[in-house]
């Protein structure tokens, strides 16, 4: 019983947004957006750098840029940060056409503590960031959050400029979205699936003002049977209303919403109505045939 347990745990729980299609070495460097960007946490040893290498399959690529983050990139692109943070966690970046939009893979999942795939896709593009794959690795423990540093690096590396407050706001939006599954008790892919219908709500109704964006709050907190205190849910709403002014195309990205939206439902089992129903008839059929095997 245990046994099953484990496996099927494991299954539901390996399940990622998308997985990232693999450009090899004999398909060459891409000319027009450039070779992929591997961004190292600066507090790796050899050993763990290593593992990191190995876990974004970095002999893979035809070729490369590495480079590294550590507390004097923390404080540039995260306010508040701290200069002396240690950083662990690591991302391979590669651009995409205009259009490809974003594939999120956390390859160890069981090292990435706080951030899933949707809350990095969700700051992403509050950020500006459309178009990548990015896969996500770490040989120890740990949040998470020096790996969108790296992805915002990355960025500035390879040519393109973000906006400051856009990328600010992405900021506070990781944070919050990991305070509301670490100390609210909201399931992380909830929190995910809450984030994303938001955002989905304010680019179909394009609120005028931040009254329309708590009414669309508390609508899908409803919709979504999300329970969070008063203080919550009033820096939920204030959140969202600064990302209702950003300068965001939201009709260029409501499809990304929605296909976020459908990856999330996929992973908690409620695109298919049955499927939690399925599993408890598997355990209730197992526990009758464990019975029959004494009696």
């Amino acid at each position: 019983m245990r046994k099953i347990l484990t496996i099927m745990s494991a299954t539901v729980l390996s399940i990622g947004i998308l997985l990232p299609t693999q450009v090899s070495a004999d398909e060459g460097i891409n000319e027009k957006l450039g070779v992929p960007i591997i961004v190292y946490g600066a507090n790796l040893s050899d050993s763990e750098k290593d593992s990191v290498k190995k876990s974004l399959d970095v002999a893979k690529e035809a070729e490369v840029e590495e480079i590294s983050i550590d507390g004097s990139d923390l404080i540039k692109y995260i306010k508040g940060g701290d200069s002396k943070a240690r950083m662990y966690s690591s991302a391979k970046i590669t651009r995409q056409d205009e259009g490809k939009g974003l594939v999120i893979n956390i390859v160890t999942e069981e090292n990435i503590t706080q951030v899933t795939p949707e809350m990095y896709a969700n700051a992403m593009l509050t950020a500006g960031i459309e178009d990548a794959v990015v896969e996500v690795a770490s040989p120890k423990k740990v949040t998470g959050h020096s790996a969108l540093v790296g992805i915002y690096k990355a960025y500035e590396v390879s040519g393109e400029k973000l906006d400051k407050e856009r990328t600010d706001v992405a900021n506070d939006e990781l944070n919050l979205a990991t305070k509301f599954s670490e100390k609210s008790g909201v399931d992380k892919e909830k929190v995910g699936e809450l984030l994303t219908e938001i955002k989905k709500q304010i680019s179909e109704q394009n609120p005028a003002t931040k009254e329309d964006v708590e009414r669309i709050v508390s609508e899908q907190l409803k919709k979504l049977n999300i329970e969070l205190s008063d203080t919550d849910r009033q820096m939920l709403v204030d959140l969202m209303d600064r990302i209702r002014e950003l300068d965001i195309d939201f009709g260029k990205i409501s499809e990304q919403l929605t296909d976020i939206t459908s990856k999330i439902k996929d992973k908690i089992g409620e695109i298919d109505p049955g499927f939690w129903e399925n599993v408890k008839d598997f355990f209730r059929d197992l526990a009758n045939s464990v019975k029959s095997w004494f009696n």
